[in-house]
């Protein structure tokens, strides 16, 4: 069946908006002529692609949401109902598969809605989950399937991505301004989960083996990340070759930064992925999340450290015993990272 006009709904993390990328390009080469419009939320569209992959962008906004009283939110639903309504989609593709996605799915006035295989908090009552041969697999294929599904042609993982070049220009400047350069390893500390991070100490000893090692080490994410960066540059003591980033850049920027550097370390978040799709050399780290499930996807030079703890892979998002990341040391990652150096 031909569709002319479809809403794709993912609106947030960072990690799943890239790990829709493949599936929206997929998505356009299947309808070539469609009119494609994504929904997200204002702080997760800067990565979104460009025409001709999306032709619009739709914002339901979280934080104005989650701040208004009762009165208010269900005046916004319905102002999100009549911009729907207005848009007369045949096709509305539920890639979110929470509570919150399908009340849009359900006030889109589309009656024809569909979603991928993990379709939670009751959406699958609203969207018709797609299960496909990778229901088991990794996330990106979990999309494709969906896209196959539809009809689509998937032989080629494509992610659509910006050129990036103001990005990078204004980073280069960023990075000329704190006197670095020459190649350098990108860190970022941060991660959506507390149990997913790696602590910052092992951070501090592992950005001082590198720059022993004679490359600069830039630290970067968003404004969360920037006590982090600020604690890890503490612990690590006066590095000149090391230059705090954390919170200083935009989501392109950062994308941008990531594309020019040596090597990329992180551990499960949604910057890894700007990694993975811009196919960097990196270094990921993971404890209670499953990298077969959820792991770097596109980069040919991706390393994967998986803690040693007994309960890895647990996707517990707080825990009374949490040890799996500390069991990740900093000479277990830098091995990985002089092993992967050697090969450059």
């Amino acid at each position: 069946m031909e569709y002319k006009n479809i809403l794709l709904i993912k609106m947030s993390s960072l990690g799943d908006i890239l790990h829709t990328l493949p599936f929206a390009a997929a998505l356009r080469q299947r309808f070539p002529e469609a009119k494609i419009t994504w929904l997200v939320h204002p702080q997760f569209a800067g990565f979104l692609p460009d025409p001709p992959v999306i032709d619009e962008v739709l914002y339901f906004d979280k934080v104005k949401f989650n701040k208004m009283n009762l009165l208010d939110k269900l005046a916004y639903f319905l102002e999100m109902r009549r911009l729907l309504h207005s848009k007369k989609f045949d096709l509305v593709i539920d890639m979110q598969g929470l509570f919150k996605s399908a009340v849009l799915a359900a006030i889109s006035g589309c009656s024809n809605r569909i979603g991928y295989c993990e379709m939670r908090e009751g959406s699958g009552l609203v969207s018709k989950a797609v299960c496909g041969s990778h229901a088991g697999g990794h996330v990106i294929e979990r999309y494709l399937d969906v896209a196959r599904y539809l009809g689509a042609t998937t032989d080629e993982i494509v992610f659509p991505l910006p050129e990036l070049t103001k990005e990078t220009a204004a980073v280069q400047e960023k990075l000329a301004a704190q006197g670095l350069q020459g190649e350098y390893v990108v860190i970022v500390p941060g991660a959506r989960w507390k149990t997913k991070e790696w602590p910052v100490e092992h951070y501090a000893r592992l950005a001082q083996m590198i720059v022993a090692d004679g490359c600069s080490v830039v630290l970067a994410g968003g404004p969360d990340d920037a006590p982090k960066g600020k604690r890890i540059t503490e612990l690590a003591g006066e590095l000149p070759q090391l230059v705090d980033l954390t919170g200083q850049t935009s989501l392109r920027e950062l994308a941008a930064l990531i594309k020019g550097c040596k090597v990329y370390i992180s551990a499960d978040t949604g910057p890894l992925h700007f990694a993975a799709a811009l196919k960097k050399p990196l270094i990921a780290m993971y404890g209670p999340t499953k990298a077969d499930r959820t792991g770097p996807y596109g980069s040919d030079d991706a390393t994967v450290i998986l803690s040693p703890a007994a309960c890895a892979g647990c996707l517990k998002k707080e825990c009374d015993d949490w040890h799996c990341m500390y069991d990740i040391t900093p000479d277990m990652v830098y091995a990985a990272y002089v092993e992967k150096i050697r090969r450059l």
